[in-house]
Order: structure tokens, then C-alpha cells, then sequence
């Protein structure tokens, strides 16, 4: 017998796996594809809910998106949490706790010359806080009267309101040009450069708490949460992520928004204590075909990951399937790849929810496929498989930050943690259509060698006692079956080169070899047949070792 054969047979350490399914692509160990496949709509507007099964997810997902007539609330019953965008009988039947509201025109006052309200200027200074406040109650009234159970009370009733303000000057240079205004007082133009700075985002500051703190005042239930459209500790612009390092990013104060810090200019402060989760703004704005767009994904998970690095508070994302209109006029749709990753992504990099915004201008004047946001949904209806894995106590694997992804333009891939089980996400947005990318992942001792095809978004799940040799990853225990057995099993392998030998082993859980068989293999995909001994009914381990590699399953034995 070699001696790699004995070695083997000596090892006392054995690897639980579970059983892995018959995996249609090179690379794979298991099946990953889900049991309903996506057939997309042809026809426009309108979106086939009833075509997907009915699942949950553990997040806060709300649905602000078209809704083409649909009266039964079918985006709850598909992943979502929370409507945002109402319809049918909604008004009077929809539960407080599935509510999101949006508070737009916090700060623009139409036909007004409130400095605030004004875009340019938006000043601090010279408001009438009464007139803002008269503002605030008119629209909160308007919101309340969205719903029955809170119809005349001027007190919306909803589970999430969030704040659309928008009117401040983020740079120091925009702030500082404001001395020059003349709707600026004089007595705040007087100031050196340095306070002034400081005395406007403290004024802006108070500005927006007193919005928010105006909104609670009213009577709110404690439960009622608030958040504030794209005000996060930082807004990380596109083109400027790579500019500095992760650490820099992740460490640095000054990278930080001016109103979500303290006096102290640390991350806190008034507005940020009203805030009970944040709500970074991740709209796509340059085409896939752009060379900038193929970043759209390390875009998206950098604006979670980063802003997770500041606070400790949940982090929810607006995503909107469309491209901005700043790069692409009319805002056309995404791709279909493009919507399955921003469904699934943010939740490996610790997002808690996703907010998917649509502008009510296109369900209402224009007519377009929506296969898209089905895309969307499916991306969901997958990561749903997986939901106990995203609940109770779990570990996100995050092996290279989404920044340095954006400066090296390289494959991304997230995990996920639970019970000896690992949850891989992965998905090359810079690959062409039909390219096809080898990636290795490694976690601790496990390490898999995974094949992408063109930008597909992967996701499926592995145990982690599946462990391969990093010395060897071209063999690859693809099925074993029947699983439950009673006399044989076979086992298909796949190899990429010459095996000279390779033993199984059946192997019960007190680590005796019952049983082994040497065969030889070669290049390509092989079954072998495996007559099992005489033994008692119950779980037993079949171990298949190369001379560089060990792959090990669970088998019962009937």
C-alpha cells in the first residue's frame, strides 16, 4: 500500500459533511439552482407576481415600486416586509406594521424664498421656523390621511417614516462660498473661515434634528422608527472610493459627514440620535457598458460595508432598478444580472434590509417591460432558500473589502457562516457575457475552487467539513447516491488531471475504516460503485482520498 494510503488510514481527524447534490457546472460540489426557475415577463407594465412561490425573508424589505393595479398585497407575500407604495383596499386594510412612508419636501417649501428651501443657497440663516413647522404639519397630514386609522389626526400611523430633506452644502469649499452670497447676513460672512464652516454645519445640523424632532413630538407611538434619505456617517461618491484606503476609509474622521457627528466631531450628535437606522443611497448611475459601471457592485457594497464600519445602527439601502438620469437619460432599467445581485449582495455585507425605490412617473406615463424588477424578486425568492442561515447567531465572511474590489476590478465574493455551513455569494461584473472565471474561496481550513459563467450571480451553500486539500483542488466528489442505501453506493468523481490511485474509505462516527477500495481515476468525470459490508443501520462517513486531497459525506446505511 503507498504510504499517503496508510497515512490516511492513520489520520484520526474526520470531516462531517452533509450530502452534496449533482452540480450542473465545472467547479461545483452541489446543486445551486432553486427549485421555481424564472420564466420573465414578456408583456409591459405589469409585474407576474402570482407566477413566484410565497416565501419571507428575515429583513426589513420594503416595496416602493410599482404596483400596476395589483389589490392583495402581493409583494408581501414575496419577500418583501413593508408597502411603501399603496393600492386597492390598502388604505383600510394594511397593518401598521407593514407601513413605510416617505417624508419628501422636508426642506423645500414650493413657490418659497425660505433660504433653506432655496437650491444654491440653502442657508441655515433667516428661516421663519413657523412657517417650516406649518409646512411639516400640512404634509404629515396629508400622510395620515393615506390610512383610515389615521385619517384628520395629522399623525401618520406607520411602522418606518423616513426623511427627505436634501438642502445642505456638503463640501467645505461650496460652504465657504456662501460668504459671497448676499442673502448670507452679514454677521455670519464676518466670520473666519474656520467658524463659519462650524456655524453652518451646526445650524444645518439643528435643522434637520428639528424636522425629525418635530415628527416625534407630534405623538408617535416609541415604535414608529425614522431614518433619513442618504444622511449616513459616509457618502462615498463613486469616482473618489479608491482615493483612499480601506483604512483611511474605516478609521479617518475626516471622512465622515459633518451631520451625523458630535460638537466633538465624532460620529453622534443630534440628528444621528434621531435616526434609528440609516439609509445610504446606492442609485447606479453609470451604464454596465461603461467601464465605470461594471463597479456597480462594489459601489453598492461599499456604501454598507463602510457606514457598518461607523455605526453600530441597522443599514438599509435604497436601491432603485434603473440608472440615474445623470448619466442616462430617461433612466432605462438595469440588467437582469445586474437586479439578482443587488437582491441578494447587501446582505452579505451586513445590510438589514433594502429600500427598492421606483419615481411613480414611469408605472403612470410610461409603458415598459418590467422584467427586471421579477429579476429582482427572484434574486430574493433564491436568497430565501437560505434564510435560517441569515437568523440567530451567524458570521459574515467578508475577505476583501468592497473598496479595494473597486481599485483591483477582480471577482467579488461574500459569505455567510451558521452551523457548520457556509453561504457563498459570488459574481464577476467585470467578465464578458460568455467568460468564464475560476475562483478559489477560503475560510479557515475549508477552501472550494468555483466556476462563474460570465456574470451569473452564485449563491449556494457548503459545509464546512467539506474540506479539500489547498495543495489539490482538481478533484471534486460531485454526487453519492442512493442516499439513504442498503447494499451500494456509487460516487461520481470529477478530476482535472491524472490520479494514480485513489482509496474510499467507510468510515462509522468512532473513526474505524470498515471498509476500503483502490481504484484509479482519470482526467474527466468517473462513477465508481461501492458494495458496502454487513452493518448495523445508521450514519457512516465515506472518506475518497487522492494523494493530495480528502473529501469526506455523511451516508446513512438502512
Amino acid at each position: 500500500m503507498p504510504a499517503f494510503m496508510r497515512l490516511i488510514l492513520n489520520r484520526g481527524l474526520i470531516f462531517l459533511i452533509s450530502i452534496l447534490t449533482i452540480s450542473p457546472k465545472p467547479g461545483f460540489t452541489q446543486t445551486c439552482t432553486p427549485e421555481f426557475i424564472l420564466s420573465p415577463v414578456g408583456s409591459n407594465n405589469t409585474i407576474e407576481w402570482d407566477k413566484f412561490p410565497e416565501f419571507s425573508l428575515p429583513f426589513t424589505i420594503i416595496y416602493n415600486g410599482p404596483r400596476f393595479g395589483d389589490d392583495a398585497s402581493r409583494p408581501l407575500k414575496h419577500g418583501f416586509s413593508h408597502l411603501a407604495n399603496f393600492s386597492g383596499s390598502e388604505p383600510s386594510t394594511l397593518p401598521v406594521s407593514k407601513r413605510a412612508l416617505l417624508w419628501n419636501s422636508v426642506a423645500s417649501i414650493d413657490g418659497s424664498d425660505q433660504p433653506w428651501s432655496v437650491i444654491g443657497l440653502e442657508s441655515p440663516w433667516g428661516n421663519d421656523t413657523t412657517l417650516y413647522r406649518n409646512h411639516w404639519a400640512q404634509y404629515l397630514g396629508l400622510l395620515a390621511n393615506s390610512f383610515d386609522d389615521s385619517r384628520t389626526s395629522g399623525i401618520p400611523r406607520a411602522d418606518i417614516i423616513c426623511l427627505d430633506v436634501e438642502r445642505m452644502h456638503e463640501l467645505d469649499r461650496d460652504i465657504l462660498a456662501l460668504k459671497n452670497n448676499d442673502r448670507i447676513p452679514q454677521g455670519y460672512r464676518n466670520l473666519a473661515d474656520n467658524t463659519f464652516l462650524k456655524t453652518y454645519q451646526a445650524d444645518i445640523r439643528w435643522w434637520y434634528t428639528e424636522s425629525a424632532r418635530y415628527l416625534r413630538n407630534l405623538g408617535l407611538p416609541s415604535s414608529t422608527k425614522l431614518t433619513s434619505y442618504s444622511d449616513v456617517p459616509v457618502r462615498g461618491t463613486w469616482l473618489n472610493i479608491p482615493s483612499n484606503s480601506w483604512q483611511d476609509w474605516t478609521t479617518n474622521p475626516q471622512r465622515t459627514h459633518y451631520l451625523m457627528q458630535n460638537e466633538a466631531g465624532n460620529i453622534g450628535g443630534t440628528f444621528y440620535e434621531q435616526m434609528d437606522f440609516l439609509t445610504p443611497s446606492a442609485y447606479y448611475f453609470y451604464p454596465y457598458e461603461n467601464p465605470l459601471g461594471k463597479e456597480y457592485l462594489a459601489y453598492l457594497l461599499f456604501q454598507i460595508e463602510v457606514n457598518r464600519a461607523w455605526s453600530s445602527k441597522d443599514i438599509i439601502p435604497f436601491v432603485w432598478l434603473r440608472y440615474h438620469n445623470s448619466f442616462s437619460p430617461g433612466s432605462p432599467m438595469i440588467p437582469a444580472f445586474m437586479a439578482e445581485a443587488t437582491a441578494i449582495f447587501p446582505f452579505f455585507s451586513g445590510a438589514k434590509g433594502l429600500w427598492l425605490w421606483e419615481n411613480n412617473f414611469y408605472e403612470n406615463n410610461e409603458q415598459q417591460n418590467y422584467a427586471t424588477y421579477e429579476h429582482f424578486i427572484y434574486g430574493l425568492y433564491r436568497l430565501s432558500r437560505y434564510a435560517d442561515m441569515f437568523q440567530g447567531d451567524y458570521e459574515l465572511v467578508i475577505p476583501q473589502s468592497a473598496r479595494d474590489h473597486m481599485e483591483q476590478r477582480n471577482p467579488i465574493w461574500r459569505g455567510v457562516v451558521k452551523d457548520g455551513k457556509i453561504l457563498i455569494a459570488a459574481q464577476n461584473t467585470y467578465a464578458t457575457e460568455s467568460q468564464q472565471t475560476s475562483l478559489t474561496l477560503t475560510y479557515k481550513q475549508w477552501t472550494k475552487t468555483i466556476n462563474l459563467n460570465g456574470h451569473e450571480v452564485l449563491l449556494c451553500q457548503f459545509d464546512l467539513s467539506d474540506v479539500v486539500s489547498s495543495l489539490d483542488s482538481s478533484l471534486a466528489l460531485t454526487s453519492v447516491f442512493p442516499n439513504p442505501t442498503q447494499r451500494t453506493i456509487f460516487v461520481n468523481l470529477t478530476s482535472r488531471s491524472t490520479q494514480s490511485e485513489i482509496l474510499f474509505e467507510l468510515i462509522d462516527l468512532k473513526g474505524t475504516v470498515l471498509k476500503t477500495l483502490t481504484s484509479n481515476t482519470s482526467v474527466g468525470d468517473s462513477r465508481y460503485r461501492f458494495d458496502l459490508p454487513v452493518v448495523p443501520r445508521g450514519t457512516y462517513l465515506l472518506r475518497v482520498s487522492s494523494e493530495s486531497s480528502s473529501i469526506t459525506r455523511h451516508i446513512f446505511i438502512e
